[in-house]
């Protein structure tokens, strides 16, 4: 499915996500905070890696727009908290200077105080594919260039492709989570690793065959999508 992109143009395939750890020497008063929304050469739970200079057309994209890169909550596009500022390549990563607008409401107060107890302790770029390549001996995708859309703030830091917003955010871009990421969630809701197994050998199975045969994601997505929406904690 092609969708349009922050900058105008068209992508194949759905928004990804990629998360880090933020390094945080200290919280300012006003909310201000920065960390690196993404590290070079680092092979990710996707077997994939940013290489170097990889936001250099995206940076000054966004640069000639004058519009900043927003700070959203936990990936969440109704929900943005602060803004981007300063954002550069260095020899470790995409670098940024991020601001929390506590004026703007709760859910800003709450992300600061959150950030402030260490309790919320990660950063997740939102971001489209627009060049990359595969090694077949490797099995590891260089991302050489990527449109930045967002940096999250997230609960959960570094590649924790298990957590429930990670399967959610893909079932809601019409990507279907891999067996590992299915499987461990699963676990954390309370199946037992049988049932566990056993719901992704067939129902992810029967998806991606479906899937193949009639080219549309969309319909078997959604009905995955709302199943998960409505599990709980549970004994299995």
């Amino acid at each position: 499915m092609n969708m349009p992109s922050a900058f105008g143009r068209k992508h194949t395939g759905a928004l990804k996500v990629r998360d880090f750890d933020f390094e945080v020497k200290a919280v300012g008063d006003d909310g201000s905070f920065s960390g690196y929304g993404s590290v070079w050469d680092v092979v990710d739970s996707y077997q994939e890696i940013v290489a170097r200079g990889a936001f250099t057309d995206s940076l000054a994209e966004i640069a000639a727009k004058g519009r900043p890169v927003p700070v959203l909550w936990q990936h969440r596009s109704g929900e943005p908290i602060g803004a981007w500022s300063n954002l550069k390549e260095d020899d470790h990563g995409l670098f940024g200077d991020g601001k929390i607008l506590l004026d703007a409401g709760d859910m800003e107060r709450r992300a600061y105080a959150h950030m402030k107890a260490r309790t919320v302790t990660g950063l997740s770029i939102g971001y489209w594919v627009r060049e990359s390549s595969y090694d077949e001996k490797t099995g590891i995708r260089t991302l050489t260039k990527l449109d930045l859309v967002e940096i999250s703030l997230v609960t959960f830091p570094a590649n924790d492709d298990a957590r429930v917003e990670a399967v959610k955010f893909k079932l809601a871009h019409n990507e279907l989570p891999t067996d590992r990421e299915f499987e461990k969630y699963l676990r954390e809701a309370g199946f037992s690793k049988t049932r566990a197994a056993g719901l992704v050998g067939h129902g992810l199975a029967e998806l991606r065959r479906r899937e193949s045969e009639r080219d549309q994601t969309a319909p078997g997505l959604k009905a995955l999508s709302d199943t998960l929406a409505g599990f709980s904690l549970k004994t299995a």
